[in-house]
């Protein structure tokens, strides 16, 4: 088991939507790995904006409980951060993935569970695998 359960924002709509195409995946995939999930800033900013004006309120939710928890000092990583925007330039990569990419190699034991299959190019350390769990 991950000691370590990181998500994207892919994951967190289709929990929250029962209309999205992996709500039911979703779902499956939280009791598999259950809260706490740990996240980044602009993972939530790219959530609130996918889930659209007035149903952010259950991701508010999750995080005054602390079933998803910000966990990411884009400040302090911003180098590392910088450079895997740079190498993935041609993907192209979002702020929101190089953070996890980031926080998957800071993290003991990781696990991303996202929807977004760029996490499949993606590396960690230069060439080891993102470990992740998607549809």
């Amino acid at each position: 088991m991950a000691a370590s359960v990181i998500v994207d924002a892919g994951f967190i709509v289709a929990l929250l939507s029962r209309r999205d195409t992996h709500h039911n995946w979703a779902r499956q995939t939280a009791a598999r790995f259950p809260p706490p999930w740990r996240t980044c800033d602009a993972v939530v900013s790219e959530a609130v904006h996918l889930l659209g004006p007035g149903r952010a309120s259950p991701l508010g939710a999750l995080l005054r409980r602390r079933s998803l928890t910000l966990a990411f000092d884009l400040a302090r990583e911003l180098e590392p951060v910088l450079r895997l925007l740079e190498k993935y330039a041609d993907v192209p990569m979002s702020l929101a993935d190089a953070c996890l990419v980031r926080m998957s190699e800071v993290e003991g034991e990781p696990m991303v569970l996202t929807t977004d299959s760029d996490f499949k190019i993606y590396r960690r350390h230069s060439r080891r695998v993102v470990p992740c769990a998607m549809p």
